[in-house]
């Protein structure tokens, strides 16, 4: 059973590769995607509640 701060580090992982794969996909920059990277969950939210359809797809 993982304890609570490596899961907390997965997540941190996780949502900065969905942020880089987010910011890659629109952006096509490495920049780009290492500022987003840093950025994780945050920059994943921000995506997710300013595009068209929200949360909901």
């Amino acid at each position: 059973m993982k304890s609570t701060g490596e899961a907390a580090k997965a997540g941190i992982g996780l949502g900065s590769a969905i942020a880089v794969a987010i910011s890659w996909s629109l952006n096509k920059s490495i920049v780009w995607a290492l500022v987003h990277g840093v950025l994780g969950w945050f920059y994943v939210a921000y995506h997710a509640f300013t595009r068209p359809g929200g949360l909901a797809g």
